[in-house]
Parts: C-alpha cells; sequence; structure tokens
C-alpha cells in the first residue's frame, strides 16, 4: 500500500529523517519506534503532507503522492491523528467531527459520525459539549473519530497512549486493533514499547533519521534488550 524509497525529510535548514526505506502492506499495523528526536513524528507528517520531503519517493495505492498536497492525500484516503490531539477546544464534539468529515458528502459524513460512535460510545452522550472540557482519554478518543471521519484506508497516529491513564489506553488500543481487524491499514508512533509490539504486525526503530532495526513484531519482542537500546532504555 506505501512505500518510502530513500525518503529525507525535515524542517528548513534541519534533516530529521534520512534515506528512509519502509514497505507498509495493506491491513498490517507498522510501529515506528525510537528514543525522542529520533524521527518518527517528522516521519508520520511527512507522509501525511505536513513535512517538507528532502529526497527519495513516497508511493501510495502505486502513485507518486511526493508532490502531493495534504489535502489532496486526505482525499487519496490518508488521515492523521496527531500527537497532542489539536482538536478545536471551544468547538462541540459534534463540530470537531464534522471538520474531519469536510472532504466527503454529508450523506457519508453522517454514516461515519454514526461509526465513530459505535466504536466510542462514550462520545454519543458528550456531542454538544466542547472538546476542550473533555478528559484527556475523550480527547484521544475524540482526535481518533475525527480523523476516522474522513474515511481514511490508511490511518497514522501519533503517540497514541502519550498522558493517557491505563483504562483509556485500553478503550484507544481496543479501537486501533478493531479497526485494522476490519482492514484499516495503520502506521503508529508509540513510546510504550510493549504495547506498540502487542498490535503490531511490524517494526521499524529509528535512531537519529536513519532506520536501525526492521523486522516483525515477534522478532523484536524477542529481541527486547536490543529494541531497549536502540530506544535509550536501561
Amino acid at each position: 500500500m506505501l512505500h518510502l524509497e530513500g525518503l529525507g525529510c525535515g524542517y528548513r535548514d534541519m534533516q530529521a529523517v534520512h534515506d528512509l526505506d519502509l514497505n507498509v502492506e495493506a491491513g498490517s499495523i507498522t510501529a515506528l519506534l525510537g528514543a525522542n528526536g529520533a524521527g518518527k513524528s517528522s516521519t508520520l507528517m511527512c507522509i501525511a503532507g505536513h513535512v517538507e520531503i528532502k529526497t527519495g519517493r513516497i508511493i501510495y495505492q502505486k502513485s507518486d503522492i511526493s508532490d502531493s498536497t495534504p489535502m489532496s492525500r486526505v482525499r487519496s484516503g490518508i488521515a492523521v491523528v496527531p500527537e497532542g490531539r489539536r482538536l478545536f477546544p471551544r468547538l462541540s464534539v459534534k463540530e470537531n467531527l464534522v471538520v474531519g468529515g469536510y472532504v466527503r458528502p454529508k450523506q457519508r459524513s453522517d454514516g461515519g459520525m454514526a461509526k465513530v460512535m459505535d466504536l466510542f460510545p462514550r462520545l454519543k452522550d458528550r456531542l454538544g459539549q466542547t472538546a476542550g472540557a473533555l478528559s484527556g482519554g475523550e480527547q484521544q478518543m475524540l482526535a481518533i473519530g475525527r480523523a476516522l471521519m474522513s474515511e481514511p484506508e490508511l490511518l497514522l497516529v501519533d503517540e497514541l497512549s502519550l498522558g493517557l491513564m491505563p483504562k483509556m489506553v485500553d478503550i484507544c488500543y481496543d479501537a486501533i486493533t478493531a479497526l485494522n481487524r476490519a482492514g484499516m491499514t495503520i502506521i503508529l508512533v508509540e513510546q510504550n514499547t510493549h504495547r506498540a509490539l502487542e498490535a503490531a504486525s511490524q517494526v521499524c526503530v529509528l535512531e537519529s533519521g536513519h532506520a536501525v532495526w526492521k523486522g516483525s513484531a515477534g522478532e523484536a519482542a524477542g529481541n527486547q534488550e536490543m529494541i531497549n537500546a536502540f530506544l535509550g532504555i536501561r
């Protein structure tokens, strides 16, 4: 589904990712692991079109989207759940969801909202509340729901569990797993290595913007000491 070919990306004069090759198969969950500043989020934002490509190509569904705008990537089926959620705090839960579905016809947007309510029943009772009044876990549910409103085939999730209570982490991971079982392809940036390895089918470890290890989640779990060394975990 997605192929990164020698991808280099960054911000102005700073290159955050160097010569990254990565194949993401349809229906998989790929975990990008690494210490802070390793280039994980930059990779996700580059795929979404928000970080400049300096070298290489992004091939999505057999088309080169390297020069495509972020909007065209959303329309083609790529959506992102950003780190920090980036909701509109003064808008209601429903209004935030509607914003996420603006690239689709209203009838499909209404159907998308029903699917989000099925995935996160907790949000159904909070549709009229402002996003800023939600708990951190509820805000993460809303951020995921907003991304789903565009009907993506590829979902990019940046720091799914960061700052969440364990119960909310479970709810969000259950949702991601359910989406994947329904056929959605997911790339996950995660600081919770244990949860990432449980959910993922393949793993790519980044260090200083370079891919230093790739393999299946099972292989990564069997080499936990090595993975921890790359992540700076003692």
